[in-house]
C-alpha cells in the first residue's frame, strides 16, 4: 500500500491506540479500587457478606479480563503501525496477498486477509 493510501489507516489506528490506553488506564483503577463498602467511606467492622464480596470477586476478575482483551488489541495496533512504517501494511503476514481495504476498515489492525484469519479460527 502507498504512504498515501496508508496515511488515514495510520491516523485512525493513532487514535483508537489513544482511546483503548484511556480504556485500559480507567479498566486498572477500577480493577485496583478498593472493596464497595471501603470506596463508599464504609470502615465499619462488621463483617462483608459473601454475596457482596463475591460480586466485588467477580467484578474484579470481568474488568482484568476487559482489560487483557484491550491489551491484545494494543498489541496488534502497535504491530499494525510498524508495519505501516515498513511499507508492508495491507499485505497479509500468512499469505502475503493483499488485504481488501474493506477488511481494513473494519478491522484497521488486522495482520490477516479473510482466508487465512478463517483458517486461523479453525485452529
Amino acid at each position: 500500500m502507498k504512504p498515501a493510501e496508508s496515511k488515514p489507516f495510520k491516523e485512525l489506528l493513532i487514535t483508537l491506540r489513544a482511546r483503548i490506553r484511556g480504556d485500559v488506564n480507567t479498566l486498572a483503577d477500577a480493577a485496583l479500587r478498593k472493596t464497595r463498602s471501603e470506596s463508599a467511606g464504609d470502615l465499619s467492622t462488621m463483617p462483608i457478606h459473601m454475596a457482596d464480596q463475591g460480586s466485588d470477586n467477580f467484578e474484579q476478575e470481568f474488568t482484568l479480563s476487559l482489560m487483557e482483551n484491550d491489551e491484545h488489541t494494543l498489541e496488534y495496533i502497535e504491530s499494525a503501525l510498524e508495519r505501516i512504517e515498513e511499507g508492508v501494511y495491507g499485505q497479509c503476514v500468512e499469505c502475503g496477498k493483499k488485504i481488501p481495504k474493506t477488511r481494513l476498515k473494519a478491522i484497521p489492525y488486522t495482520p490477516h486477509c479473510v482466508k487465512c484469519a478463517s483458517q486461523l479460527e479453525q485452529k
